[in-house]
């Protein structure tokens, strides 16, 4: 059993035999338990290598306390496997009736709140070719606006005109509306996937600061005499505390 997932569909076709295929970017979240660290290096190798020493003993002798300058830790490395889709078949994808998706809208120094406001006092007025807009929604992920109209057949207008003119403070924007569809998953396939650059870190005490902690592990890990390299990424979740670190496509 899955969790509902808004999920968004980008691509390009080429031809028609690619219009029926779906490109699908993962975006996985992975829980980090208190007392652990994720650590990606710039090379995989260095990644291997820390996860079959498996035990590494860290000194925590940054300076800030006296008391710990001959102070270690003992921390275990474990390999990070997540769960990423293999296969993906979606049923037939209905158009909605009252909803339009507005895409390429400007980079703005405005919140996202700020935005929605000015979008749907703009398509409210039936003078630019809407009506009174019942809901907005930014798309999780994405600078994409769904906009549902109370009034059926007003969608199917403005996706017609394709791009409109959409004034924000003293500009206007082009702005692009497409149709809004939807559909259900029928297939959704999963297959174990180790990333090859990251590294979870287990086991550590709660007996200095955040910062401090990352400088020390980062310190450590950056060391060939360790058996470490490069470091692209830390992320630190103090004992008692929990996190969430975001995977994206490398």
């Amino acid at each position: 059993t899955l969790p509902e997932k808004k999920m968004i569909f980008k691509g390009l076709t080429v031809n028609k035999e690619d219009m029926n295929n779906l490109m699908l970017t993962p975006l996985i979240r992975y829980p980090l338990p208190g007392g652990s660290a994720l650590i990606t290096f710039e090379e995989a190798k260095v990644a291997q290598r820390i996860i079959e020493m498996r035990e590494h003993t860290v000194e925590l002798s940054c300076g800030e306390l006296e008391e710990l300058d001959q102070c270690r830790v003992r921390v275990r490395a474990v390999p990070v496997d997540i769960l990423l889709p293999s296969a993906l078949q979606v049923g037939p994808l209905t158009p909605s009736r009252r909803s339009i998706l507005v895409s390429e809208l400007p980079s703005l120094d405005i919140s996202k709140e700020a935005l929605l406001d000015k979008l749907e006092l703009f398509f409210s007025k039936t003078k630019n070719g809407g009506s009174e807009v019942e809901s907005r929604l930014f798309l999780e992920g994405s600078d994409e606006v769904v906009l549902t109209f109370t009034e059926d057949g007003v969608a199917e207008l403005l996706i017609e005109k394709g791009r409109i003119q959409v004034p924000i403070g003293k500009e206007k924007y082009k702005v692009k509306i497409s149709p809004c569809v939807s559909g259900d998953i029928s297939v959704l396939q999963f297959q174990p996937s180790r990333c090859p650059r990251t590294v979870l870190l287990l086991g550590m005490p709660d007996v200095l600061g955040e910062e401090a902690m990352r400088d020390v592990l980062e310190i450590h890990f950056q060391k060939a005499s360790r058996g470490g390299g490069e470091v692209d990424a830390l992320a630190y979740v103090p004992a008692g505390r929990t996190g969430v670190a975001v995977f994206v496509e490398d």
